[in-house]
């Protein structure tokens, strides 16, 4: 089952200067697609042409005679071919809006949530029961929690709705879960790789390398100083000739957030040698997956949706040390593929001042984030002895690697999670040739978005109507054609041409004008009948330039 991929290369690429999960799970995700998708052309919808180039030329990169179809905006019935969008993201009401105008039941709709913390996520998420969003479109939840917030979020608007409007019928989109996946092939390393990332890392045989790899910010991303604190006890209790490395591998988004790191790491494991490697460049995040003995990312903000990073430690074999924490509970296996360490945060009712103050734009979302990650805590003792039980035992850190490597490469490949996304698309269609028959258009499908002849009704003397009588003003219809020639080439005139009738479909309309007035339903009698109603709105175009007259 095929669908039209919404494209905009900023969602589908890890080279921009502010590296996010959603640009590495759009990059990982499309890439994927191309590779294991069953479709015989690959489409994508696009609000610039150049945008279709990008992704016509990546897909030129698999496959050198793929067929290929870019959807522009003024092409939207087109993709009642293919069936189904894809929107890389959980706003999917405004393409819902769009596809009312050509009717609901023409395709389906699938988007997929990132974070959902942030107030456009969340405006995106609770606007979804006010648009016309149908059972036939689906949001993708990457794992069991972010649905679970989803469907809070989906709850909490319900309600307000049945309140405010005794609203009876609430239509939801499909929630299933399905999660990201990767490239499992992409995180395997020889001997030789592994040994020349040490090298880097100034690494030797009694050094024991843990990574973390992804943003490197305290308020929205991973609050570092659980991490310190719990390596430092693990350290400590290690001999002498043992050395514990810790590479972080992200990017700092300022050097105000840099020196914080670099004074908690100073003051919480001083044991500890920080190797910080600047993760938007591809040799730097190979290096550290070749050389790192065990990864860690004790992750403690709500903006973390289901985390990638550990599935890609699993499959470069690493035994992994995570927060039990959205959707790592999903992915790891504690004691099996590594430890899931405990967490902690206030039970409902005590977080209304945060929302109010980011609601009210006291504080930016990074700040809400940071503000509430800093009630969530991770048992650090916890940690510590996750890290003591894998820096003494080889073993172990090789056998929960190889757990880990199995359990990425069986689920997590994209040769696993693409059939997934064909398969709901496949029961879209379902739903929606056995349902949409049943749904009534409105007048006006988009209300923000209607008629403007109708919402602005009010406006003018009159209308123009098939019964108006309209007649030409010059004596003759080549007189009247050679003056309106001459109008069309005025700026302030052609600026419309996309919108305006063709010279062949004016010179029948003048040639009929030229007998004498009549009404404007018989001027238009010789207009095939699908261009009739453009031609009537075609006829007020004449009649502003001075070429016809109301009689």
């Amino acid at each position: 089952m095929n669908a039209a991929i919404y494209f905009d290369p900023e969602g589908y690429t890890t080279t921009g200067v502010k590296l996010m999960g959603r640009n590495a799970a759009g990059e990982s995700f499309l890439r994927g697609f191309l590779k294991f998708s069953r479709a015989n052309e690959f489409w994508a919808i696009v609000t610039k042409k150049e945008h279709g180039k990008v992704f016509a030329d990546t897909v030129k990169s698999v496959y050198k005679d793929q067929a290929i179809r870019i959807i522009l905006n003024h092409q939207y019935p087109t993709l009642s071919q293919v069936g189904t969008i894809y929107y890389p993201g959980p706003g999917i009401f405004t393409e819902a809006w769009k596809r009312a105008l050509f009717g609901h039941g023409k395709w389906s709709i699938c988007g997929i949530t990132h974070t959902t913390a942030s107030a456009k996520a969340m405006d995106a998420i609770t606007g979804l029961l006010t648009a016309p969003v149908q059972p036939w479109d689906a949001v993708i939840c990457t794992s069991t929690a972010v649905k679970d917030n989803v469907s809070r979020l989906l709850k909490a608007e319900a309600d307000f709705l049945k309140q405010r409007f005794s609203a009876q019928k609430l239509v939801i989109p499909q929630l299933p879960i399905i999660p990201l996946g990767i490239h499992t092939s992409d995180f395997i390393y020889t001997a030789e790789q592994k040994a020349a990332a040490r090298k880097v890392l100034g690494a030797d045989e009694q050094s024991i390398v843990v990574l973390f790899m992804g943003r490197l910010s305290f308020h929205a991303k991973a609050h570092p100083l659980a991490m310190y604190q719990a390596l430092e006890k693990a350290a400590t209790g290690l001999p002498t000739d043992k050395k514990i490395i810790l590479v972080e591998c992200g990017w700092h988004a300022s050097d105000y957030i840099k020196k914080a790191y670099t004074e908690a790491a100073a003051m919480a494991c001083p044991s500890v040698r920080i190797v910080t490697l600047d993760g938007r460049k591809r040799e730097n995040r190979q290096t550290a997956w070749a050389g790192a003995d065990l990864f860690c990312s004790l992750s403690d903000n709500i903006q973390e949706t289901f985390g990638i990073v550990p599935i890609e430690a699993m499959a470069a074999g690493l035994p992994v040390v995570v927060a039990d924490w959205d959707g790592y509970k999903d992915t790891v296996r504690d004691t099996i593929d590594g430890f899931r360490i405990p967490t902690l945060m206030p039970v409902a009712g005590f977080g209304n001042t945060l929302a109010k103050r980011h609601a009210l734009g006291v504080d930016t979302y990074d700040r809400y984030c940071g503000y509430t990650c800093s009630f969530a805590a991770i048992d650090i003792e916890a940690a510590a002895k996750a890290f003591s039980r894998l820096f003494v035992s080889s073993e172990l850190r090789a056998k929960m690697g190889e757990a880990g490597r199995s359990r990425a490469k069986e689920i997590y490949d994209w040769q696993f999670i693409i059939p997934q996304y064909e398969s709901l698309w496949y029961q879209l269609r379902e739903i929606r040739t056995r349902h949409a028959k049943d749904l009534q258009p409105l007048a006006q499908p988009w209300p923000a978005r209607m008629d403007p002849f109708h919402a602005f009704a009010s406006y003018p003397t009159k209308s123009l109507t098939l019964q108006t009588v309209l007649g030409l003003v010059d004596n003759t219809a080549d007189a009247a054609a050679q003056r309106l020639a001459e109008y069309r080439q005025l700026t302030m005139i052609n600026f419309a041409d996309v919108v305006l009738p063709s010279q062949d479909e004016v010179k029948t309309i003048l040639e009929v004008a030229a007998s004498g007035p009549c009404q404007a339903k018989k001027i238009l009698a010789g207009i095939p009948p699908a261009r009739q109603a453009f031609m009537l709105r075609s006829l007020a175009w004449l009649l502003k330039l001075g070429i016809l007259k109301i009689c």
